[in-house]
């Protein structure tokens, strides 16, 4: 199981490709994780928000985790299945069957669209972590609907059972409320321009999208900043930000999809209703980065 010594780094929510009728494609999803994985990410999580998780169901989730097992193999990167629902009882079932497959831990996000109170959030968590999987909190305002407040945070993360949190919230305020009252549990950063920001704040690392179509170069900016080469790390992230930027244009996962697909990462960039494809304009602002084979950066 996931120690919080192992929250650290950055961790790759991983899309969930899919065949253009809909269905998954496994092939596809093995073998972007196997060279994820083989690059050296420092963990991979299956079935988040970037996997369109609300479109997942538990049948496919375990397909999905028994083809992540397999291209993790021997190498020591852990597996974080998404469990999180805006049903105390469904998440719990959930968690419950990615012990059962043999995850190293979860991620749950905040209850969405019901609006719960801070006591109810509270007591959500609490039920996920009763299963005996290490629990990442994930906390993205900007999609649940629902902010939690420092306080409730730091309840949450006094739970035995809660690793860390992914922080999504926007900004370092809650980060900077949570040091000031001496929590120290793992924060990854979720916001992915914002990763060197937390970083010199003290956060664990992040959970990027990003790193997608720039592993190995996010990696070695960790890798910098962690040595002290500070100025250096900043200055391979700042050439990077443009593409995250745009990657963000349109809603996640579909800029990324399509770069994946572009790329021959994956066989085909579908996404499931209601997500849909990006827009031509985005197309070519994505082309114009030269991140594409045979595509010229243009300035």
């Amino acid at each position: 199981m996931l120690t919080e010594q192992q929250l650290h780094g950055i961790y790759l929510p991983v899309v969930t490709p899919f065949l253009p009728g809909g269905e998954l494609d496994l092939e596809s999803f093995h073998k972007l994780s196997a060279s994820l994985v083989s690059q050296g990410i420092n963990g991979l999580v299956v079935n988040g928000t970037t996997g369109e998780s609300p479109t997942v169901n538990c049948e496919e989730l375990s397909l999905l985790s028994a083809a992540a097992k397999s291209a993790i193999g021997a190498a020591n990167v852990p597996l974080v299945l998404g469990t999180g629902t805006n049903d105390t009882r469904a998440s719990v079932k959930k968690t419950e069957l990615a012990g059962k497959l043999g995850a190293d831990a979860v991620l749950a996000v905040v209850p969405y669209y019901n609006k719960p109170s801070q006591q109810g959030i509270a007591a959500h968590f609490r039920k996920i972590a009763e299963v005996g999987l290490p629990v990442i909190v994930y906390e993205i305002p900007a999609r649940t609907g629902v902010r939690m407040e420092a306080d409730t945070v730091r309840a949450i993360l006094e739970i035995d059972g809660i690793a860390g949190i992914k922080d999504c919230s926007g900004s370092l305020e809650l980060f900077r409320a949570l040091q000031a009252s001496g929590h120290h549990k793992p924060v990854l950063c979720g916001d992915d321009t914002r990763l060197l920001e937390f970083m010199e704040a003290g956060a664990a690392g992040g959970m990027l999208v990003s790193a997608h179509v720039c592993t190995e170069a996010l990696l070695t900016i960790y890798r910098r900043f962690r040595e002290g080469s500070v100025e250096e790390a900043h200055a391979m992230f700042d050439e990077l930000i443009p593409l995250m930027n745009l990657m963000f244009e349109e809603p996640n996962p579909a800029p990324v999809k399509w770069l994946l697909a572009e790329m021959g990462k994956i066989a085909h960039g579908t996404l499931r209703l209601p997500m849909v494809e990006i827009g031509e304009e985005l197309r070519g602002k994505l082309r114009r980065t030269g991140v594409l084979p045979g595509d010229a950066l243009v300035l």
